[in-house]
């Protein structure tokens, strides 16, 4: 059985962690964070439901984690995602769960801040041997596959290097991921569905060079719309999966999937997309939801303490309503109780392969 020293997971660790999760026939929630909130109740959650986690950063959610105060958007775009990778790894080899953190989807734009942050895991390898980022991902399935693939060769060398795996889409999926993305009547409906002949020639293009995962889209969107109008096909994963076990003499499942847009997705889709090799499924709509909510429903019930510092009527002081320490912590257990959802819906509930 996979035992790994808990904390960030990298490198070697990193392929263990995925490699467990696919024969165990589970996943592991990818779950976007935008501050420390976000983050100590993403931890907490993995920690109360012995399970590995995924922490990932959008570009947005990076910089809102570093604060308003800096005015170079790209610098704290950087730092933002720096910070909440110390902040990780630290509070996570305490928890005893392993962590993979990742960045989501960087567009063509976005590929220097991508390179930024493979530099800080250059200079963090050299001084204390890890790396700061388990893996990044770049999205450039906008573009022509073969300027895709061109992209994701020429990082992936130098990610491989400094043990840094490296995610890459196929295929369109609908909505919008802090800015990048598309509206779901204005993607070609062909494009929903990732073909698997351009998996294959991904995998025979990137394989080579190091660790790879593939967002193959089978119809999945981001956000949550009402019933009906997202038509999923995890077969397209089956397909996939079959040609390159097929035409490269590997056995079943041989690709790393994820799972986008995994908000609101029924439960019977979410375990085929697994039993189909995915490893990773985003969460990110549905916890904001959750965070959001609570909050909302601790100000609704002490509404007064929003207004006024002491009861006008009693007299009675409402700081300990008005903290901030007692609203946010609810908004936090707003998340921790979808994830407990989620960590149950995927499979790896108990699943953690931290060592004792």
């Amino acid at each position: 059985m996979t035992k790994l020293k808990p904390g960030l997971v990298w490198g070697e660790d990193y392929k263990s962690l995925v490699s467990a999760c696919k024969a165990g026939g589970y996943a592991l929630p990818a779950v976007n964070v935008t501050g420390t909130n976000s983050l100590n109740a993403v931890l907490e959650a993995a920690e109360r439901n012995r399970s590995d986690v995924i922490v990932q950063l959008s570009n947005g959610g990076a910089g809102f984690f570093a604060g308003k105060a800096l005015r170079d958007g790209h610098l704290v775009m950087v730092l933002g995602a720096v910070s909440a990778a110390r902040h990780t790894a630290l509070l996570a080899e305490n928890l005893g769960i392993c962590v993979i953190l990742h960045t989501d989807h960087a567009n063509r734009k976005l590929i220097p801040w991508v390179e930024d942050l493979i530099s800080h895991s250059e200079r963090n390898l050299a001084l204390t041997g890890k790396p700061l980022f388990s893996s990044h991902m770049l999205d450039l399935s906008e573009e022509p596959i073969e300027q895709n693939l061109d992209a994701c060769a020429a990082l992936l060398p130098r990610m491989t290097e400094a043990g840094v795996a490296l995610e890459m889409e196929l295929g369109v999926t609908g909505g919008e991921e802090d800015g990048i993305g598309y509206d779901l009547d204005q993607i070609d409906n062909a494009k929903l569905y990732t073909q698997p002949e351009d998996v294959l020639l991904a995998y025979e293009r990137l394989h080579p060079l190091g660790v790879i995962s593939v967002a193959a889209s089978f119809g999945n969107v981001h956000g949550v719309y009402k019933p009906g109008n997202v038509q999923l096909r995890p077969e397209i994963l089956r397909a996939s999966q079959d040609l390159v076990a097929e035409r490269k003499g590997l056995e079943r499942n041989p690709l790393n999937l994820v799972f986008h847009g995994g908000s609101g997705s029924d439960i019977a889709d979410i375990r085929a997309a697994i039993s189909h090799g995915v490893f990773k499924m985003n969460i990110d709509t549905d916890t904001q939801f959750a965070f959001a909510e609570t909050i909302g429903a601790y100000v609704t019930t002490n509404c007064a303490a929003f207004k006024h510092q002491i009861d006008p009527e009693s007299g009675e002081p409402y700081k300990k309503l008005y903290d901030p320490r007692k609203w946010l912590r609810s908004g936090e257990e707003g998340i921790i109780a979808r994830l407990d959802q989620a960590f149950e819906e995927l499979g790896s509930t108990g699943k953690s392969v931290a060592s004792d």
